[in-house]
């Protein structure tokens, strides 16, 4: 469900981009490289959320020239941060759709898949579910960019449509069709994290639901934490975004379960 309030506390999904960037820089042991304090703009945030929430029609996948146009602005900004972006097109009942891609790294090492769609449900703006993840996406990138950190594989920086309804769990995800190129040139992939609804944050009590009623007896009732969520065969990467995360003072829960549990693999996450 995307968050129909446009207004996000920045403040809070900011630390996922920080602590983000400490994850994934400090990942390469062979390597001797001291993690940077790191800011982010959080005016910089927030003028993605607004680009991204401003464009009419809602940016579904009805309305191409408006998945084409935000396409165009994170093309840009990755393009602006001194990436060499890649548009992947594909085609759907004769209508063009795009993932955006940018990659920092050693081109031909191993890699990391670091994914957010920027697509919504509906006619929706979508400022939670998927703007805050996009601003998240590209405020990683450009850390990257600004502090070199050397490392030892690649970090593939990806910008997905088509996540939502109607084509969820189908290959016409822009998800699916970059993991099959992916698959069908032998990439080989160390992990993927897919981000998702970062920006929504409350103190309201029982304002966080569960898709299983039991789990809100292990979790915590108000939406005020940072959720890390994988299968059983990822709970190494979920341990460890989760143990980078607690760094910060946002509070961080993890879940690792099978993918039979409602939202476990509601995301680009499912097509890796």
């Amino acid at each position: 469900m995307a968050n129909k309030d446009p207004h996000l506390d920045l403040k809070h999904f900011i630390l996922v981009a920080v602590i983000t960037l400490a994850t994934g820089s400090c990942m390469s042991a062979d390597i001797p490289y001291e993690c940077p304090a790191v800011t982010v703009d959080q005016h910089e945030l927030y003028a993605v959320v607004q680009q991204l929430t401003s464009v009419y029609p809602p940016r579904n996948y009805r309305n191409v020239i408006s998945l084409d146009r935000m396409a165009g602005y994170i093309y840009a900004r990755f393009a602006d941060y001194g990436y060499r972006p890649v548009e992947q097109r594909f085609n759907i009942d004769r209508r063009s759709y795009m993932n955006i891609l940018a990659s920092y790294g050693p081109e031909t090492a191993p890699r990391f898949i670091l994914g957010a769609h920027y697509d919504v449900c509906g006619d929706q703006p979508g400022a939670d579910d998927n703007a805050s993840a996009v601003a998240g996406l590209l405020a990683v990138a450009g850390l990257f960019k600004k502090h070199a950190p050397p490392i030892d594989f690649r970090i593939d920086f990806a910008a997905y449509t088509l996540e939502e309804p109607p084509v969820f769990r189908s290959k016409y995800m822009g998800s699916y069709i970059h993991a099959q190129s992916l698959h069908a040139a032998g990439a080989k992939i160390l992990g993927m994290a897919s981000l998702e609804m970062i920006g929504y944050y409350t103190e309201a009590p029982k304002s966080q639901e569960y898709p299983l009623p039991f789990m809100k007896l292990f979790y915590p009732t108000r939406g005020n934490f940072i959720g890390v969520v994988g299968n059983f065969g990822s709970r190494k990467l979920v341990n460890h975004f989760r143990d980078t995360l607690a760094l910060s003072d946002l509070p961080v829960e993890s879940l690792k379960a099978p993918a039979i549990l409602p939202g476990v693999d509601f995301s680009d996450h499912l097509n890796f």
